[in-house]
């Protein structure tokens, strides 16, 4: 039988894309939902850091289990880094993903193309049952559009543009978008983090180094 890893989000979206970004990881993620777990953890930290580590930290302990958990923030640079670790309640606790990016692009409404500048930040916390802590970072630097653009991703993808490629992060096929979005970055740094956390043997040994390449 496979170690687990619990997934703790809510989140489907982050379901998928982490199913996705792990997949050859030699274990069998689970979700809050597979475990009974119904905990909402308020995300009451100063930082990304702060909140990432609080959800796994909870969730790792009610099913002791190792728990994932993360926190992404966009940080806009004529916002003075704004929403930053508020991403997710800009626009008020009770706001869609839509609400939020109307709100953003509102607050930018006069800004030049070249001062929308922002970057995506993920933080990672792995978490074990008895509370010891690691977490993996990401990063991804772009612009934030004039108006929505793709109907792929969430939260505020479909504003966020890469020069590099042309197109938001919305435009991006899963498989794209995974290789180069902050929480792809981060993901790639899991298993060394989950091999140090647990002196290796959360890992079955394989023949095989793919469950390395994610």
């Amino acid at each position: 039988m496979l170690p687990k890893l619990l997934l703790a989000t809510n989140n489907q979206a982050k379901v998928r894309e982490y199913k996705h970004l792990l997949q050859n990881l030699p274990c069998e993620m689970v979700t809050l939902a597979e475990q009974g777990i119904s905990t909402v953890v308020a995300e009451t930290g100063q930082s990304l850091e702060d909140n990432a580590r609080l959800k796994a930290m909870i969730l790792a302990n009610e099913s002791q289990i190792i728990a994932l958990a993360d926190d992404s923030g966009l940080e806009v640079d004529a916002l003075g880094g704004e929403p930053g670790p508020l991403s997710a309640r800009y626009a008020g606790e009770a706001a869609s993903d839509k609400d939020r990016v109307s709100y953003l692009l509102a607050r930018l409404k006069d800004v030049l193309w070249e001062k929308r500048s922002a970057r995506f930040r993920c933080i990672i916390a792995l978490v074990t049952p008895d509370g010891e802590v690691e977490f993996c970072y990401g990063e991804r630097r772009g612009f934030i559009t004039f108006e929505p653009r793709g109907e792929q991703g969430f939260g505020y993808d479909p504003v966020f543009y890469l020069p590099e490629l042309g197109k938001t992060m919305a435009e991006l096929y899963l498989e794209v978008k995974n290789q180069v979005s902050h929480r792809g970055q981060a993901a790639r740094e899991v298993y060394q983090k989950l091999e140090k956390l647990t002196g290796g043997k959360y890992f079955r040994q394989n023949s095989s180094n793919d469950t390395k390449e994610f």
